[in-house]
């Protein structure tokens, strides 16, 4: 699949056709995010493993995550499980300012040298503990989790501002948070299968 069919066949759908999120998608190239062994399934639509036990999420997910986050031209963004480093690259696109964090060094290193190496300069990564989220930079308008948690940090409660919204994939239901007056409603989108989120 070339890029250009990628873009009209897999993420066109997925994000219900938001051009600010097809854009992102058209300026971050995800080839470059694969090791190259694995490069030949940059334009597939599913994971693909990143080493670590980790892999680079399904694209159309990625894409639907995004729409439902609706982050463009927010102010802040705090991604837990950076991993290669693809969502944040995404995410430098559609907000001011991106903060990530990854909680192996090896992951994490290799995250921070691919965003230098696409010259971004809005998004930065933290290797740590994503349960404690990145509070120098908190409040964040929204978060987005990519790994599967068992239950909600208490600490991205509190770093997520008041009408912000955090997607989560919370005992393998995505759902989507939004924090209003203190309060939390939450809402189950669709079943889906991420990594663990270490110490939830």
């Amino acid at each position: 699949m070339t890029p250009a069919i990628f873009l009209n066949t897999v993420i066109y759908p997925a994000c219900s056709g938001d051009e600010k999120i097809i854009s992102a998608f058209a300026q971050v190239d995800r080839a470059l995010f694969l090791q190259e062994p694995m490069r030949h399934m940059a334009y597939v639509d599913k994971a693909v493993p990143i080493g670590y036990e980790q892999t680079l999420s399904q694209p159309s997910l990625v894409a639907y995550m995004l729409k439902q986050l609706d982050c463009a031209e927010m102010e802040s963004c705090l991604e837990i499980g950076a991993g290669s480093g693809f969502v944040a690259a995404l995410l430098s696109k559609l907000v001011k300012y991106v903060y990530a964090v990854e909680l192996r060094p090896e992951l994490a290193e290799g995250a921070r040298e691919k965003i230098r190496s696409l010259y971004i300069t809005n998004a930065k990564i933290s290797c740590g503990d994503g349960t404690k989220g990145w509070e120098k930079f908190a409040p964040y308008d929204r978060i987005i989790v990519s790994a599967g948690a068992k239950s909600i940090p208490e600490k991205l409660v509190a770093q997520l501002k008041d009408g912000g919204v955090m997607l989560i994939p919370l005992n393998n239901s995505l759902t989507k948070i939004e924090k209003k007056g203190g309060e939390l409603t939450q809402k189950a989108l669709t079943a889906v299968a991420f990594v663990d989120f270490v110490g939830t």
